[in-house]
């Protein structure tokens, strides 16, 4: 193909990322070897021109790059010792003087959210890289003629060559309610694995992928009041750190313990007035307003809190479905949030993520232990409630595939199979067939329990469904999520300290609660545990649009689980993730 036509191509691809990246354009262009790199900039540091993408270095060097490099002030004085110099103030030069002085094993000393492909143009070959937390997405497709990449499955769409479906993903996501890692909607294009690296060669057309970094379960720490010290600590360093900008940056808050401690930290280390952002309901079941409160008069914020009522929802809903990427049953309270706080012009804003993960904050850690004893059952017996329409008897033949798949669709699986299949029109041989293929987990039966839970809710829905909805649902309002709970050293704390010690307590996350104590408000530990979600199903039945979608031109089927729902006999959840079928049926 000419390089005029690639070059267009690109230009296509980028322009399907103006939402993430509204500040700049740019594309790099290397006619003698075909290589085109694109890149929209959400400009967060060093507002200037100085920091344009793609960005070059020495002349040798090209980068297009998406995310923060929260130590890129101490790489660079320590490069500056080597000689370095730099022509601006981002952390984008950072990374590419890193490469220039230390090849692929700078990848581990960058300590941040990540994703990004450069161009060595004198040994002509191409890396992609992707944090070691999964925080920042990376598709590709590549084989013995071309590389393409990009940060979301929908750019692929100018490239006609790679939009064969993959017709396996509805059952995939019927099953987890969101694509599990490596599948995706389109048969040649896949995620580029966390804290892993892609090297392409130019000349040969050879690719290999390598693991950089990588965490793991080690159990070190023993002494309770030393963990819980290093533990606040290391969240206040973190926080401190993931407050670096140039740019307007916030806090969500819920009013939930981990979004409560962010905005705690935050408040000690911003140097201007902390700007929150909220969201109430009018139904009192689901809003944490008076949560809210507590922390915001506590804290003397700039706060800006939004009401989302039925009205506001329901419009909004279509615009939100086309904003959603791989399909997902989820992330609308996302998509909200961050168009509240783009629209009070914060740039960035720092999540509470991670802390349920990393501190036992599910009913999975509570859970696990049966559900391992259960999966010793004959099949036999877990497959007696396959068609039964509770969900955790349907799940239950979900632990017929061992080890940890089998055990993480019984705690968290959406569909069950013969359900999967009656909505597909499928076998459940297929169904059945389909799920023991992907995704390959690895084996963690050396782990103490809830260590096996926290395995699954960190490296599984966490990865798949939480970070992608945070990623993809803010960056179409041009905002950045942070998560200070994601920070390298944090998680690698976290996974040193032994369960006895880390989930010992009677309240989910008492480790955290304790380390936090003295500065986080009893109204905010001491009370139910209350998910950050909506009153859905009560305005999904009062939806026309829902309403049309399902009914149009429908099936019995599609009739039926309309009804079904309007009756309360289906979860919102579900419902959301037929819409998306339907929705990806017509597209």
């Amino acid at each position: 193909m000419p390089i005029a036509e690639i070059a267009t191509r690109v230009e296509e691809m980028c322009l399907l990322m103006k939402n993430g990246g509204p500040d700049d354009n740019g594309l790099y262009v290397s006619g003698n070897e075909h290589l085109v790199l694109g890149n929209r900039r959400l400009a967060l540091l060093d507002l200037s021109a100085n920091g344009h993408m793609p960005m070059q270095y020495r002349e040798r060097f090209h980068i297009t790059f998406n995310g923060e490099i929260y130590n890129f002030k101490s790489l660079r004085k320590e490069l500056e010792q080597h000689g370095h110099f730099f022509k601006s103030n981002t952390d984008t030069e950072v990374v590419l003087a890193a490469f220039a002085q230390w090849n692929w094993q700078s990848f581990p000393k960058l300590k941040g959210m990540f994703a990004f492909a450069l161009w060595d143009d004198t040994e002509k070959e191409l890396f992609l890289v992707r944090d070691p937390a999964g925080m920042k997405p990376l598709y590709y497709a590549a084989d013995n003629k071309s590389m393409t990449f990009a940060s979301e499955i929908r750019v692929f769409a100018p490239v006609k060559e790679l939009q064969e479906a993959n017709r396996s993903w509805p059952v995939y996501y019927m099953a987890y309610g969101h694509l599990p890692e490596p599948v995706t909607t389109l048969k040649k294009v896949k995620p580029l694995h966390k804290g892993c690296f892609l090297k392409y060669n130019y000349n040969t057309s050879d690719f290999s992928v390598q693991s950089f970094s990588h965490y793991s379960y080690s159990q070190q720490i023993s002494n309770a009041s030393s963990a819980l010290r290093s533990v606040k600590q290391s969240i206040e360093e973190s926080t401190a750190r993931h407050l670096m900008a140039d740019a307007p940056i916030g806090v969500f808050l819920s009013g939930g313990i981990d979004s409560s401690i962010i905005a705690i930290e935050a408040k000690k280390n911003k140097s201007s007035a902390l700007e929150t952002v909220s969201l109430y309901f009018n139904e009192n079941d689901f809003s944490e307003k008076k949560y809210q409160d507590v922390l915001i008069q506590r804290l003397s914020c700039t706060y800006h809190q939004f009401l989302l009522d039925e009205k506001r929802f329901n419009e909004n809903l279509p615009e939100i479905l086309d904003s959603i990427d791989q399909p997902s049953c989820d992330g609308i309270n996302t998509w909200f949030i961050s168009k509240y706080a783009q629209s009070v012009g914060l740039k960035a804003v720092l999540s509470g993520l991670g802390g349920d993960e990393l501190f036992g904050g599910y009913p999975s850690f509570r859970r696990i232990r049966r559900s391992l004893l259960a999966q010793k059952f004959p099949d036999f017996v877990t497959s007696m409630g396959k068609r039964n329409r509770s969900k955790l008897l349907s799940r239950a033949s979900y632990l017929r595939l061992k080890g940890t798949k089998g055990i993480y669709l019984f705690l968290r699986g959406h569909f069950g199979v013969s359900e999967i299949a009656r909505q597909l029109g499928a076998y459940e041989k297929e169904v059945w067939e389909t799920l023991e293929d992907q995704p390959v987990l690895k084996n963690i039966n050396h782990l103490d329990n809830r260590d096996k839970a926290g395995w699954m809710e960190f490296n599984m829905y966490m990865q798949n469904q939480l970070l992608r909805d945070a990623d993809v649902m803010s960056m179409y309002h041009g905002v950045e999520i942070r998560l200070p709970f994601l920070d390298e050293d944090l998680i690698r704390l976290a996974f040193r300290i032994q369960p006895s010690i880390k989930y010992k307590g009677p309240a989910s996350k008492q480790f955290l609660i304790n380390a936090f104590l003295e500065e986080l408000p009893r109204e905010i530990w001491d009370r139910p545990k209350m998910g950050f979600s909506f009153p859905f199903t009560e305005w999904l039945c009062t939806s026309d649009f829902v309403k049309e979608m399902m009914l149009k031109d429908a099936n019995k089927l599609s009739i039926e689980n309309y009804n079904q729902f309007i009756k309360g006999k289906m979860h919102w959840s579900h419902l959301m993730s037929l819409l998306m079928l339907r929705k990806k049926a017509v597209s």
